[in-house]
């Protein structure tokens, strides 16, 4: 007999052997509140400045390494997906580990939901970052962020799974935590090289019983390429069919293996730029609307103009001043300002990595790896000039600016309030700078009698910067017109003309645009720092073979157990002038804190029956997690599932588990903030008409507060100010997780798989601040009185803020079904076809909004304005969504078709589906993008081209007050058709 553990030539042509004859399927199928982000919406006229065997990956589990000595092929974790097929094959070990489980498998079965990617799935879209891929994955929704958020985001991407939010998601990379961007509290997917990813697994499915905390919608774990022996060097770019978004790529890689393959070490840099889109270069997001009349004309622009607009107390006077000062009209439509012409559509990215990957094995129990990942990522983007209409809380600066009618030049004779953009100031320019690193140590090998055990240590830290020019100060501004407060610390505070106060340009009038002089003295760039720290210690034990279950056709027992200690800590600085509310920007508290969790775990595998009648296999597995924290005392979870197959062409599985999520230093210990949040004023003269049946309430609700409906405008557009920060007292989240399924793989049509999965969510005392839209439309449509108490109106009708804090809101629950289908036909001895199809199908997404309260059934909408998930961007739970990919292999040369569909959906401001008879459009069509690859290899080297969006599909309209659309949902359609050609060499 031929010894495999001793022979790698053996394994490799074993595995080639298995992997040839294996069925495929993308999934694991053998088995299958807003983010809290601390870079608020800022203010705008909308919602916008709101290779070898050893290059496979390494096995993870709950608590593992990417340990070069333990590296297998990340797909064959499952039922792989026909692209896997041509990737390379592992010559290590017959088991894996797969994603949810702390055991590794010989049999390729797991009962968990588990969705592999590999690097070729990735590679032949074109995408530049990982974000820009999961656009098109069906289980990832739109609650986190992506490159088409131009505001408040910081230029970071965090993901999600079934829209649950990315502050419920849990991202590993190698099967451990990693660092999270400080300033939006989530892992930054564009700061990860996508060139450097062996695969991704989806754990669509609960996870807190295995790795802990935040794993309530699911995990997904980015698997790095390590151990190599070779190099590479792979270079790429891209251009819109608009000559615009150029993007640019270089990556490459050296390996080295030493004293006889005892060691390794590789080294990993590349450089990503993106030079982003201008709102004003795509015809569809110009001019943003506004309205959504039935009939007549609809309203553009913003009331923020470089126009002075003018009004006073009485409502009597409603007029502009030109720029210059000297003409007076009524406001009309004329004087509104074209934002979109000056803000940005698409982030301009760059990013530069370096990575080192170690490890020598001094015997078979004694490992060392390391592995440091170092990455710095820059952003821009373009809004409008800082609009400008007084402070808001806590700000003690005036929240009216209201000229005294003796002042010099005043054409109106009386004290008038005035609203204003500082085009003087120039457009805004946000620029943010992340540096991320993140470094892990560790030993692992086998103790004795097939247990083996690994033990590490990680450090992360990441360190933001955020520059924002053309902020504006409003102490220096209102010394520029002169104007001073008789009580400095009171907002409300009467102004009186002083012009000893004027600098030495002299003052500059608030009907007119100030001097040159006076517009460098009151413009201001502010900084923002912060930093997050992650210390991990992980230390795991398990033995796959612990015992053969003791009756006939029993199979084996596996056991797993660990223990992990977790400490994170997180600072947001503010610029001074931001934290003092002297900006005229967002004011922004500073946030200081953290915690720290001591947790033990413990999975047991029973293998009850194999190889018996109706019994091919099976399989029950339990797992376990005691969770100690400095803040909330302890918590446990726990998960079973079962996997049986009666026959081999059939396998049914099943889960159910318990999550549980802490809140987050942000949510338990943020600083007060301002945030101008997607929503329209339910008096504002153009939204009244939009309540339908509620719209006499609303009316008479706005009366009791001296505004009336038919003449009264919003200032700005689209826009409310929140106020909105941490609650030390609130609750952690739980949640309840099943899924039940089943795979078919028949054996008489080889290379078929065929897969259905049911599955279903609840979340209970879920963390979150009130949609601000939610808090208008029910203390005005009378469903919820009490609510007006958050809402805070200034003398002149517009609303100061709406306050919005962290809170245990309610409850969500969402159910849904995945079906899955891959199939591969060896058509000659050079042509391969391919079939892979990801489709999911939503039942059911609901969400308690406040305690007690009603559910508000949310499937098959879109949340325009914004919602629980993510109150400052569109986002939608389409019912239908669907990726499949086509592909044709003749020899050296291979073509991918790919088809990405988003089902139509149906308009909700949060609180209510638009009916027709009181909106113009109340609904988005279904959607289709179809991209398509070319590949072709020629001795070491590789080149690749495709175009995506074949058919310049321009996305759907969407009356979201920022770009006639929504980029959460709808991001990948924002660039138009795009072009890229690739070239990669091996040495």
């Amino acid at each position: 007999m031929v010894n495999l553990r001793n022979n790698p030539r053996c394994v490799a042509l074993l595995g080639a052997t298995m992997l040839a004859s294996m069925p495929v399927v993308a999934h694991a199928a053998a088995g299958d509140a807003v983010s809290h982000t601390h870079v608020k919406k800022h203010k705008v006229a909308a919602r916008k400045a709101a290779a070898p065997a050893a290059a496979a990956a390494a096995a993870v589990g709950a608590g593992t390494m990417a340990s070069p000595i333990a590296a297998t092929h990340a797909t064959r974790a499952a039922y792989v997906s026909p692209s896997a097929a041509f990737e390379s094959v592992p010559a290590r070990e017959e088991r894996v580990t797969v994603t949810g489980s702390a055991l590794s498998s010989s049999n390729n079965t797991s009962a968990n939901p588990v969705q592999i990617i590999t690097a070729k799935q990735i590679n032949q879209t074109g995408a530049t970052t990982l974000s820009d891929f999961f656009a098109r994955m069906p289980s990832i929704g739109g609650t986190g962020s992506n490159n088409a958020e131009t505001n408040g985001t910081g230029g970071a991407a965090c993901t999600d799974i079934r829209n649950l939010g990315s502050n419920r998601v849990l991202v590993l990379i190698d099967g451990k935590r990693t660092t999270l961007n400080g300033q939006s509290n989530c892992v930054d997917l564009n700061a990860i090289p996508v060139q450097q990813i062996a695969s991704v697994e989806i754990l669509k499915d609960g996870g807190s019983e295995l790795y802990g905390a935040d794993a309530v919608s699911g995990v997904i774990n980015i698997k790095m390429r390590h151990d190599l022996s070779d190099g590479n060097i792979t270079v790429r770019g891209g251009i819109t069919g608009r000559g615009d978004n150029q993007t640019g790529m270089i990556s490459g890689y050296k390996g080295w293996n030493f004293d006889h393959g005892k060691g390794n070490l590789t080294l990993f840099g590349s450089y990503m730029t993106q030079g982003g889109v201008l709102q004003r270069d795509r015809s569809w997001a110009n001019p943003v609307q506004l309205s959504n009349a039935t009939s007549g004309s609809q309203t553009f622009g913003s009331s923020y103009s470089n126009y002075t607009h003018v009004t006073n107390a009485a409502g009597t006077i409603n007029s502009s001043v030109s720029p210059d000062g000297k003409t007076v009209a009524p406001w009309g439509s004329n004087a509104r300002y074209p934002y979109n012409q000056h803000q940005s559509l698409l982030n301009q990215l760059q990013d530069s990595n370096l990575s080192g990957d170690f490890h020598y094995q001094f015997n078979e129990h004694v490992n060392l790896y390391s592995n440091v990942m170092y990455s710095h990522r820059t952003s821009s983007t373009y809004m409008a000039a800082e609009p400008f209409d007084g402070s808001v809380q806590p700000s003690t600066m005036p929240s009216i600016l209201t000229v005294p009618a003796n002042y010099p030049g005043n054409p109106f004779g009386q004290d008038v309030d005035i609203t204003k953009r500082l085009t003087e100031f120039g457009d805004r320019r946000d620029e943010n700078a992340t540096d991320t690193v993140t470094s892990k140590v560790g030993f692992n090998g086998t103790i004795t009698h097939g247990w083996d055990y690994d033990v590490s240590y990680t450090y992360g830290s990441s360190m933001a910067t955020d520059h924002l020019q053309g902020v504006g100060s409003y102490p220096r501004l209102l010394n520029a017109y002169g104007l001073q407060q008789v009580n400095p610390s009171s907002a409300t505070s009467a102004l009186v003309y002083n012009p000893s106060v004027c600098p030495a340009s002299g003052c500059s009038s608030p009907f007119a645009m100030l001097s040159p002089q006076n517009a460098a003295y009151a413009n201001a760039t502010t900084n923002t720092h912060s930093q997050y720290q992650l210390r991990d210690w992980n230390l795991r034990i398990h033995n796959n073979h612990v015992a053969t279950m003791p009756w006939k056709n029993g199979g084996n027992l596996g056991i797993a157990m660990g223990m992990e200690h977790r400490g994170e800590q997180l600072t947001n600085t503010p610029d001074p002038l931001i934290s003092s509310g002297q900006s005229l920007t967002n004011t922004v508290l500073p946030t200081s804190g953290g915690f720290n969790v001591t947790e033990g775990y413990l999975e047991g595998q029973a293998t009850l029956l194999r190889d018996a009648f109706l019994a091919k296999d099976l399989t029950i597995d339990a797992q376990g997690r005691a969770s100690g924290y400095n803040t909330f005392g302890t918590a446990k979870n726990w998960k079973a599932s079962i996997d049986w197959a009666p026959v081999r062409d059939i396998r049914f599985r099943g889960t159910i588990g318990t999550s549980y999520r802490q809140p987050s230093v942000y949510e338990l210990y943020g600083g007060q903030s301002i945030s101008y949040n997607l929503a329209n004023d339910p008096c504002d003269m153009t939204q009244v008409g939009t309540y339908g049946a509620a719209a006499g309430t609303v009316a008479a609700t706005c009366a009791k507060q001296g505004i009336n409906t038919k003449t009264f405008q919003q200032s700005g557009t689209g826009q409310i100010p929140t106020l909105g920060g941490g609650n030390t007292h609130l609750a952690p989240e739980i949640g309840r997780t099943y899924t039940f399924g089943t795979v078919i793989t028949p054996h008489w049509i080889p290379n078929l798989s065929i897969s259905g999965e049911f599955w279903h969510y609840s979340v209970n005392h879920t963390i979150g601040a009130l949609p601000t839209q939610y808090i208008l439309n029910n203390c005005y449509n009378g469903k919820s009185p009490g609510l007006c108490s958050q809402i805070n109106r200034l003398a002149n009708g517009q609303i100061n803020t709406v306050t919005a804090n962290d809170q245990n809101t309610g409850a969500m629950h969402t159910s849904g079904v995945d079906f899955d289908f891959d199939y591969r036909l060896r058509v000659s001895r050079l042509d391969l076809l391919t079939v892979s199809n990801n489709f999911q199908y939503l039942l059911n997404y609901s969400q308690q909004l406040v305690p007690g309260g009603a559910f508000s059934n949310y499937t098959g909408a879109l949340l325009y304005q914004g919602g629980p998930n993510n109150a400052n961007a569109s986002y939608g739970m389409p019912k239908v969504r669907d990726y499949t990919t086509l592909g044709w292999t003749h020899g050296a040369f291979s073509v991918s078709y790919m088809l990405q569909f988003i089902g139509g959906m149906h308009w909700n401001d949060s609180t209510e589906y638009l009916d027709s008879a009181s909106n113009g459009r109340i609904k988005t069509p279904m959607m289709i993008q179809q991209d398509l690859t070319m590949n072709y290899r020629w001795k070491k080297w590789n080149f690749e081209g495709g175009i995506n969006n074949i058919t310049n599909k321009n996305p759907p309209f969407v009356v979201s007050g920022v770009d006639n659309s929504a980029g959460a949902t709808y991001g990948s359609f924002y660039q138009g058709r795009y072009f890229f050609l690739q070239a990669g060499l091996n040495f």
